[in-house]
């Protein structure tokens, strides 16, 4: 089940354990039982201890096992195996139910602990989903704060019936109580966040009792991150406010083309450009989405920023870098399909579609990644390019095609994703050379055509591409003084991870140039 070269390192984690807690599983005569066995054996055996395991658990799901710490009424469970990318997420709980303290803010902890309620959570999870980690993580960790707080962490290849029966079709998928709470990445601050109806004011408050920035960057991914560290090695005081950190790097799975790293995957890339940001004094203010930009009522004046939760923040410069999302389809039955049968993410939901037909939009090279990999676990792909030829790269194309159960379709425009009301069945495209239409049945539609700028909240302030970029010069200049911009979200062209952290250093060297030129406010 493990290697010695991952129970030597289980083994050195497990030291931290420092109060007893009991493992009870509940199990039968299945394969997945007997490996969940022995995984519980090898973890007891390294530690005993501290840790006690019960095989005479009587859960209606098997095999599962709870975490259960001496004198504390915990509610943490574990159901199907939890490897690949969950098991650090096993090894989190294991240290957290044997009182290892979390790597969570202390006021982040305070507030889970004095959530009022009864909440009960069945996470969804795929053992291959990059996403899924952080929400079982933040999950795992309230069960284990707060005893009025019980999750199911549930791995949807080993109850492929539950499966079905509750209709998923993505992960992570959260249900509270029995209802859909939320699906896709959520960190434990957001679902607090959810939970606790008067943080948002507070957390207004809080921010705009700030005092002004020197430089504020807006988004928080390869552009954001660069900007913020060459900021903050100025000496200046710099602060970035985030949606979400990471951006769009936390959804791609491999990263082989970042100059000095050979390979790495997203979330451990973005949690890399995190941990860089922390090194120097900034103010990271994570999960604040930006609604307004305020342009300075005269030179050297403050810049506002107005937060969707009612906070403002101000600062002398601004450095723009709130990146790209999922370009949608825009066409009938893709908002009511999504996440029942449309989906942004193969890596994620794919197991999801074992065994089914699916199709991937889009022939550049995350659709043709995509078709790749989804070959290997559904019954057949069909990829559909808008273009008369495909645009991935060489090699991706002829390993595409020398798949036996990948078919590609170019000059196919997709004009409507059929279903029966509840799921996904098919889609309907034309074909451009021919105008004829026509109809594919299929189970899943994985949607892969590209980005679009996140600046619809700059309408109207800063100058804007036809295509909604922001029109940055040479400098990372827009035509606001003062507000400078970086990375996928500005017409600077190639949106690759290298390219967006080079902009923004660049933009937060020309932030500070026009600082030390301008004079400051009185």
């Amino acid at each position: 089940m493990l290697d010695d070269q991952l129970k030597t390192q289980l083994s050195a984690y497990l030291e931290r354990v420092t109060q007893p807690f009991e493992i009870v599983a509940s199990l039968d005569g299945s394969e997945v039982s007997t490996q969940t066995r022995e995984l519980l054996e090898t973890i007891q055996g390294l530690r005993s201890d501290k840790i006690t395991l019960r095989t005479d658990g009587n859960d209606t799901r098997k095999p599962s096992f709870s975490l259960q710490r001496a004198g504390t009424q915990t509610h943490l469970r574990f159901a199907g195996l939890p490897l690949g990318h969950e098991f650090t997420s096993l090894v989190l709980a294991l240290l957290w139910t044997g009182g290892h303290p979390p790597k969570v803010e202390q006021d982040v902890i305070e507030q889970i602990q004095a959530l009022d309620g009864d909440f009960e959570f069945d996470v969804y999870m795929s053992l291959t989903c990059h996403n899924c980690p952080d929400v079982v993580q933040a999950l795992s960790l309230m069960a284990i704060l707060n005893p009025r707080i019980k999750t199911t962490v549930i791995e949807g290849g080993a109850f492929q019936q539950e499966v079905t029966d509750r209709e998923i079709m993505a992960v992570p998928m959260v249900f509270m109580n029995g209802q859909v709470f939320g699906s896709g990445r959520m960190t434990v601050e957001e679902i607090v966040g959810k939970l606790d109806t008067g943080a948002a004011a507070r957390d207004a408050a809080k921010l705009s009792a700030k005092e002004a920035f020197d430089v504020l960057v807006v988004g928080g991914g390869p552009a954001g991150a660069a900007a913020a560290v060459y900021a903050a090695r100025k000496g200046i005081r710099t602060g970035v406010a985030a949606e979400r950190f990471g951006g769009q790097v936390n959804d791609t799975l491999d990263i082989e083309n970042y100059i000095s790293i050979s390979k790495t995957d997203g979330p451990k890339f973005a949690a890399a450009l995190e941990q860089h940001v922390h090194d120097y004094e900034v103010d990271l203010m994570n999960l604040q989405r930006a609604k307004a930009l305020k342009p300075a009522a005269a030179e050297g004046g403050l810049i506002e920023v107005e937060l969707e939760n009612g906070g403002t923040l101000r600062s002398r410069t601004v450095i723009l870098s709130t990146g790209a999302r999922w370009r949608n389809m825009n066409v009938p039955g893709e908002d009511q399909y999504r996440t029942k049968g449309v989906t942004y993410c193969p890596h994620c939901d794919g197991p999801l579609f074992k065994g089914k037909r699916v199709a991937v939009i889009g022939g550049g090279n995350s659709g043709v990644e995509a078709a790749i990999d989804l070959s290997g676990v559904v019954a057949h792909v069909t990829l559909l390019e808008f273009a008369a030829e495909l645009k991935a790269d060489a090699v991706l194309q002829r390993k595409l095609r020398s798949l036996p159960n990948v078919t590609v379709i170019t000059q196919a425009q997709t004009t409507e994703v059929l279903g029966d009301g509840n799921r996904v069945t098919g889609l309907a495209y034309q074909d451009r050379a021919s105008g004829e239409a026509k109809q594919l049945a299929l189970e899943g539609i994985f949607v892969q055509i590209g980005l679009l700028p996140n600046t619809q909240w700059l309408q109207g302030t800063v100058e804007l591409s036809k295509f909604g970029e922001i029109v940055v010069d040479s400098h990372g200049r827009t035509n606001v003084p003062g507000v400078f911009a970086a990375g996928d979200v500005t017409t600077v062209p190639y949106k690759q991870i290298i390219i967006a952290a080079g902009e923004g250093a660049k933009a937060a060297l020309g932030a500070f140039d026009h600082l030390i030129r301008t004079t400051a406010p009185a």
